[in-house]
């Protein structure tokens, strides 16, 4: 098929390649071993040629596919469409930014960072400036403070309008009231906002402070001297005590602790909350005394600051030796900034400071996020203001032009500026903090916490929910379930025999020990005559019992309970192997579910340190090792091994566990593993393979000079011990597979079944294994039993991403599985096709998902559909997705707060994520659409009794109302009635949780439209009309009765319109009217300057604004009852 395909050109220069590589293999000689290469070469340039190829292809490229790819050229010709205007404003854009971009650069030149050698306990000998070890959270300092303020205030539209119109009436010929009824509101929003982030400011700045004023003992020559944590300076020597937190990016020197190690707590920086162990430089470790540092001359070399916080290279030369000593120092001889030392106390050497530290450099500035209801009333705002100028227009227009028409313009500009209301923006961010405390406070979903108060409505918009899996929809609570050797498989309810074995001791053993003895000695016949299989079977237990419980990186944590005085040795001694005391601490829940259960078969391990590990056997036996090597698990690597010698039989064994794609290859040849692999992946327990290789003392000897070489080179360290590590890893024996349970948070099946049936999409996200992945998504119901799973098999370039997207395409409503490669592949050269075909499917799995990969899917699925997207994650690597999304839920786990601290929601359980969208997203969507449009309708009333008002009286350009009128118009007359629609509620929680289709109409965005402002554009036309036409008519003598009239009559409109709108009643709306009804009643004895008093008491007056309030009201309340007669809401239909 490849051949029918039409292709560009190649590039000359990948011919020439290719012709040189062949030259080179057919000079190699015949024979299989120089074909082959040039087979997989032609291959290679067979995928070069499909590199080339476009994704979309006419009718001849596929035979039989004609349907294949219609819908993509549409998007194309949309693009090239948009052309033009893309140009235009692009150009515009590209100008402005490229502007900025060099006036930053002028103002505030980037240092170029460098690697550095750090003399130990000497700061003065530093060749170049470093920065303050200063914490700076603020925003602003104090001169930025009240600019930056106003910056962030004044880019919004709604506000900058305003600010023009205030500033308008300084000029005497545009002045049509007073000042205080344009500047009054706008300097309350803006005192609020100043107030609110100069606390704010405050509070950071005392949270920096309180921080940089840390003291810790700085050790020099004089001895120790306190020093605060923003004074510590790159060389300096500094003491950190337990339970201390770490003031910079330091290398370990020294500890309190005999076996030369501690432990420190990394959640803050990371979110695990696994305590790490890290290593003292053995050569300072040495040193008899303290003060021995300073008689030494030593030097740290650092590599440049950069922002991975797993990997670190660096050396250590003490040069006052002979010959001098170097040592290798990697991530586990540093102590970073922000950890806290959970054991011991530690002597580090300051190597980066401030800026430099990897925590400040890992601290990305969040994006502000911004509520796509925010976005709409924006537009409608603008819209506004296009009706308020052609209004305006038609004014002057039919004024004839006469005089200074254009001063006459802005005068009707500024008459008629109350068609955007100034306290829209007041009233709307009042409304979300009463969203988020009502979040807070509802009991059904307790320990939820708002973080973010300005989007509570965006949980009443999404459609792509993107969720981690590990603790997000499993509890990160690790259980030992199965143990395979290949003959034989042990689940939980055959882990007794596993002990039988154990207690007996391995028949290797006994033959060695029988040996010793003549008199134990059995006889040959009797010997040949015993079950072979059974023999081995149990020789095999033991092996791979003991490979779990000694090649891992689980350390036993003893809480001391030492008793006073002389006491202490002998209770230290006690609490040793005292089990219940003992707990473990590990990098990975995995590694310490596998030592639980060693223990729990009888192989406990009782003490750990850096150069040795001792177990107890069943029988009460100390077994020692002694830990020669140990080779950590990375992303990369996917396995861990561990170089250990038998302390009794000085037998050197390298013991190795990781995933099966990394350990297959590895391993000896077997007919079991992958199938058992898929077995174990089909029941949703995470895999591990462990393996190991008995090793001679040279075979040692040799691989550790080579790998000492290795890691004390500068230039590619990493590569070059992999090498090293990967002579070692040749035919190891298989031992045995293991499986670990991860279960399922409380009610995750129900929760996602109801968020699927709201019109969510969900996309499951994670870093594990695709056969994990894809167990969890069946088992928690986040892809159907029924449901076709594709799995889209892994690519590596263009032609193959090609290839299996027009498989991908053929398939219908099945779920899809990928794998992070893959998507790398497809996203660099097909990320419309992707997301395209993606968004059809109605589950989405991205397993090997690395923290970034996350966050470019949300970007995605933003970009590419427009659709608002939520994550939701627990640990470290979901922040970056978080912040990422329109709306971030963080849950609290196992993996520490960091998610939850960076989320704009927190919950303590996935299972609440259910009702704080539908009951809280919904509720809080369709309460501030209610609101925003009734404050609009508000303003828009008023301009219109102004409009009437003018054209009646030859269009002058005259207030209507002038001074306190309007203000109290605004606040204290309507505000509580208005207000109080943050109260108002469609359906109660309990249905709105059993119907969840009914959050399936609010994406459509319906409550809020162009076609429901219209509809309340013309309410207010009519009103304002009726208002206006009705007091001019009904007035008698003077004109004062007109307002009197109009203004009472516009008042009780808006309370009656208020509770027009209003669903369901509650006891503050009815307080609220009355109260509105009371202050408005009482001011009229002060509002001589305005009203008649004497007229106001009189029966006319009251039937004469009875009369206007009843034709401009009682219409709209038929009209309402008509429609929820004729064409009833969905929700009514329910409660009904």
């Amino acid at each position: 098929m490849a051949d029918q395909i039409p292709l560009y050109p190649v590039r000359s220069s990948a011919a020439a390649a290719h012709r040189k590589r062949a030259a080179y293999y057919s000079a190699a000689g015949p024979g299989s071993g120089a074909e082959w290469p040039s087979s997989r070469y032609q291959l290679e340039d067979e995928s070069a040629h499909l590199d080339e190829m476009p994704l979309m292809m006419s009718e001849e490229g596929f035979e039989n596919d004609e349907s294949d790819y219609h819908t993509l050229p549409r998007a194309r010709t949309a693009r090239r469409r948009r052309g033009l205007e893309r140009f235009v404003c692009g150009g515009w854009k590209l100008l402005c930014t490229s502007c900025c971009d060099w006036l930053v650069n002028i103002c505030q030149r980037k240092r170029e960072l460098k690697a550095r050698t750090v003399w130990l306990g000497c700061p003065e000998k530093c060749e170049e400036k470093h920065p303050r070890n200063s914490i700076k959270n603020q925003k602003y300092n104090i001169f930025t403070f009240i600019p930056g303020v106003l910056y962030e205030q004044f880019k919004f539209f709604l506000n900058l309008y305003f600010l023009v119109v205030s500033c308008s009436q300084f000029v005497p010929a545009l002045k049509i009231g007073y000042l205080y009824t344009y500047w009054a509101p706008l300097g309350f929003v803006l005192a609020v906002t100043i107030m609110r982030e100069a606390i704010d400011e405050f509070r950071r700045f005392q949270r920096d402070k309180e921080v940089n004023s840390q003291l810790y003992s700085k050790l020099t020559v004089r001895g120790k001297v306190q020093v605060k944590s923003s004074d510590i300076q790159v060389g300096d020597l500094i003491i950190v005590e337990k339970n201390q937190r770490i003031p910079s990016d330091m290398v370990f020197l020294r500890t309190s602790e005999k076996a030369g190690s501690c432990f420190i707590r990394t959640d803050q920086l990371d979110g695990e909350t696994d305590w790490k162990l890290k290593v003292a430089v053995s050569c300072t470790q040495r040193l008899p005394a303290l003060g021995d540092l300073f008689s030494i001359s030593a030097y740290v070399y650092a590599q440049k600051p950069q922002l991975d916080i797993h990997s670190f290279e660096g050396t250590f030369t003490r040069e006052d030796s002979d010959p001098p000593i170097h040592e290798s120092l990697s991530i586990e001889n540093t102590l970073w900034a922000n950890t806290i030392v959970a054991s011991g106390t530690v002597i580090g050497v300051v190597i980066y400071t401030g800026k430099e530290t990897r925590s400040v450099m890992n601290t990305s500035n969040p994006k502000n996020k911004v509520g796509l209801l925010d976005l709409e009333l924006n537009q409608l705002t603008k819209a506004l203001f296009v009706a308020l100028v052609a209004l305006s227009v038609v004014m002057v227009t039919l004024q004839g032009f006469v005089g200074p028409w254009y001063r006459s313009l802005f005068r009707f500009l500024l008459l008629f500026s109350y068609i955007i209301p100034i306290s829209l923006r007041v009233n709307l961010d009042m409304g979300k903090a009463a969203y988020g405390w009502m979040i807070m406070k509802d009991e059904s979903i307790p320990g939820t916490v708002v973080r973010t108060s300005t989007i509570p409505e965006e949980l009443g918009r999404l459609v792509y929910l993107l969720t981690d899996k590990t603790g997000t929809l499993t509890q990160n609570e690790m259980v030992f379930k199965r143990l395979h050797l290949g003959t034989v498989s042990y689940g939980a309810d055959t882990m007794d025999e596993i002990q039988g074995h154990l207690r007996n001791p391995c028949p290797q053993m006994q033959s060695q020990a029988g040996g010793n003895n003549a008199s134990s000695t059995p006889p040959r016949k009797a010997q040949s005559s015993a079950p072979k299989v059974r023999k081995s079977v149990s020789s095999r237990v033991h092996e791979a019992v003991k490979a779990i419980a000694l090649c891992h990186n689980v350390s036993p944590v003893y809480e001391s309970r030492a008793g006073v005085g002389g006491e202490a040795e002998y209770a230290e001694a006690d609490q040793d192997f005292s089990d219940g005391n003992r707990t473990y601490q590990a990098a990975s829940p995995d590694e310490v579910a596998l030592v639980q259960w060693t223990e729990s078969v009888g192989l406990t391990l009782v003490s750990r340190d850096l150069g040795s590990v001792q177990l107890r056997t069943p029988s009460g036996q100390i077994q020692t090792y002694c830990i020669l090597q140990m080779f950590p698990f990375t992303s990369e690597s996917k396995r861990m091994g561990v170089i250990v010698r038998d302390e009794s039989t000085a037998e050197i064994t390298f013991y190795m566990k990781g995933a099966d794609v990394a350990m297959s290859s590895i391993v000896q040849y077997n007919d079991w593993l992958e199938e058992e692999c898929g077995n174990m992946a089909r029941e949703g327990l995470r895999t591990l393979v462990v393996a190991k290789r008995a090793l001679t003392e040279e075979q040692y000897q040799d691989f550790e000079s080579r790998y000492s070489q290795a890691k004390l080179s500068i230039h590619d360290r990493a590569l070059k011990v992999a090498a090293v590590v990967e002579s070692l890893e040749r035919q190891m024996e298989l031992l045995c597979l293991t499986g670990v349970e991860d279960r399922l948070q409380a009610d995750v099946r129900p929760t996602l079944e109801l968020l699927r049936n709201a019109g969510i999409k969900i996309w499951m996200l994670t870093g594990d294994k695709l056969e994990t992945a894809t167990c969890i998504a069946k088992s928690s119901h986040l892809v159907s039993r029924t449901q076709d799973i594709h799995i889209f098999r892994p690519v590596t370039n263009r032609g193959e991403a090609h290839l299996e997207l027009n498989a991908f395409r053929r398939k219908h409503d099945c779920a899809l599985v990928i794998s992070g490669d893959s998507l790398e592949v497809c996203l660099k050269y097909y990320e419309h096709e992707l997301a395209e075909l993606a968004c059809q499917c109605p589950a989405v799995v991205c397993c090997r998902c690395s923290p970034t990969q996350k966050a470019r899917i949300a970007k995605l699925l933003q970009h590419h559909t427009g659709k608002r997207t939520c994550a939701v994650g627990d640990g470290g690597n979901d922040v970056s997705m978080i912040q990422a999304a329109d709306c971030g839920i963080g849950i609290e786990g196992k993996e520490g707060r960091q998610a939850s601290l960076a989320a704009d929601f927190s919950v303590t359980q996935f299972r609440h994520i259910g009702r704080l969208l539908m009951v809280h997203g919904r509720s809080s969507y369709k309460r501030s659409a209610a609101l925003g449009q009734f404050v609009m309708h508000r303003g828009l009333i008023i301009s219109t009794m102004q409009a009437v008002f003018s054209s009646v009286f030859y269009f002058a350009s005259v207030p209507l109302y002038q001074g306190f009128l309007m203000v109290g118009y605004a606040t204290i007359y309507t505000m509580f009635p208005v207000f109080s629609l943050v109260l108002d509620q469609d359906v109660k929680p309990e249905t709105a949780m059993l119907y969840p289709e009914l959050y399936k109409d609010l994406t459509k965005g319906r409550s809020l439209s162009f076609k429901t402002f219209l509809v309340w554009v013309l309410i207010s036309i009519y009103q304002g009309g009726i208002l206006m036409y009705g007091a001019l008519l009904l007035f008698e003598s003077e004109f004062v009765h007109v307002l009197a009239i109009s203004f009472t009559a516009l008042i009780l409109t808006e309370l009656l319109m208020v509770a027009l709108t209003i669903r369901t009643w509650h006891w503050l709306m009815a307080v609220a009217e009355v109260l509105s009804l009371g202050c408005y009643v009482a001011s009229l004895a002060f509002l001589n300057e305005y009203f008649d008093v004497a007229f106001i008491t009189t029966v006319t007056f009251v039937w004469k604004v009875s009369a206007i309030t009843m034709v401009s009201c009682l219409p709209l309340y038929v009209l309402k009852y008509l429609k929820r007669k004729l064409s009833p809401p969905s929700y009514t239909k329910l409660t009904s």
